[in-house]
């Protein structure tokens, strides 16, 4: 006979949950309880709850010994007590325009890891399936309040969707874009457009293209516009006025749009760019494999800059512009953490992160 009982919270006591067996020989095959967890651990099942919280004071000798008696019994804390206790689920919303590119699963994979760490799930909102579907998530799934917290990454929210997000009264945080009200982590792409642009400057070269990439429409941030500000902005302190016909513009960063990006303009027999600046590094890795194509040798012939310093970059050997975005991930949960836990901080809304170039074998001195 399996019972549960609910020790409801008397005078400041918290909630405890436990569950145990009457008359059965093969209770040991069963998941253990608080009870079991304190009586093992010679504590309180108070001290039990503080330390596998995380949220109270408990020493670290008391809260190493507790966690190493619950993962020795199994015992796994219910959610439900927690969430009557506390107010919270445990649990972080997640959005993302895409799953399926390098910058997203990257940052999700780093996310889940370090929530799944700190003792939360993480549901996934993906805003990939169509302007409908978004606008269920933003109308209807997230105002349901079953997280503690929303994460936007690379997500830039219409007036609608922020004053939706904003009645879900929720911390909000951000990866990538700037949003009102939302706590966020970000490089500065126009700088990372301008160091790009400026290492091949200094490599001696003056007849220096972009690929570039432009973004749908409003509901993504126009951060590879940035990054193009920095390249002209680079050229124009250089004394050089950008060309228009050097900048290629494609409608996804993708390595088949910069091979062909790539084509048009090495294949100019007139006036071709001894180097490319291309806007993501998947561009950069597209550009030169359309260079070898054409039988020109990089960096001898044309020399080739990216950002992001996407695991492609480094198997290429593509100079490029590294954001990390691991730690960014990293430092955004952390973020978001610091927030949950005191919401009244009073922090910088927009955190800048450090960007560092990277030199790898796709760049040289321009020829004489």
């Amino acid at each position: 006979m399996l019972i549960t009982i609910w020790l409801l919270p008397v005078k400041g006591m918290e909630i405890t949950h436990y569950c145990y067996l009457l008359h059965n020989p093969y209770r040991k095959h069963f998941m253990a309880g608080i009870v079991d967890v304190a009586r093992e651990a010679g504590v309180s099942t108070a001290t039990v709850s503080r330390a596998l919280s995380g949220k109270d004071y408990v020493s670290k000798e008391t809260k190493d010994l507790v966690e190493a008696v619950a993962a020795k019994l199994g015992y796994v804390p219910s959610a439900s007590a927690y969430t009557l206790v506390t107010g919270r689920t445990r649990n972080i919303g997640v959005v993302v325009p895409y799953v399926d590119r390098w910058f997203f699963s990257t940052a999700l994979e780093a996310v889940d890891r370090e929530l799944v760490k700190a003792g939360y799930d993480v549901t996934l909102y993906n805003l990939a399936s169509g302007d409908s579907h978004r606008k269920s998530i933003f109308k209807t799934s997230l105002p349901r309040k079953r997280v503690d917290a929303v994460m936007c990454i690379a997500v830039n929210l219409s007036d609608d969707e922020l004053s939706s997000l904003s009645n879900v009264n929720k911390p909000i945080v951000s990866l990538g874009g700037i949003i009102e009200g939302a706590r966020c982590i970000k490089i500065n792409d126009t700088a990372a457009g301008k160091l790009a642009t400026e290492h091949l400057l200094a490599m001696g070269h003056t007849k220096i293209a972009m690929i570039g990439f432009n973004a749908p429409d409003e509901k993504y941030f126009k951060i590879f516009d940035e990054r193009r500000e920095g390249y002209e902005t680079a050229l124009k302190l250089a004394g050089i006025e950008p060309i228009p016909q050097w900048y290629k513009q494609v409608s996804k960063y993708a390595i088949s749009e910069g091979y062909s990006a790539a084509k048009q303009l090495l294949g100019d027999p007139h006036n071709a760019p001894t180097a490319i600046f291309a806007s993501a590094d998947e561009l950069a890795v597209g550009a030169l494999l359309a260079a070898k194509d054409m039988g020109l040798k990089v960096p001898e012939d044309v020399s080739i800059v990216g950002v992001d310093n996407h695991d492609l970059a480094d198997f290429f050997g593509i100079t490029t512009v590294d954001q990390n975005v691991v730690g960014q991930a990293e430092q955004v949960v952390k973020m978001m953490l610091d927030l949950m836990n005191n919401p009244n901080q009073e922090t910088e809304s927009v955190q800048e992160w450090p960007i560092e170039l990277v030199v790898r074998a796709s760049t040289t001195r321009v020829r004489n």
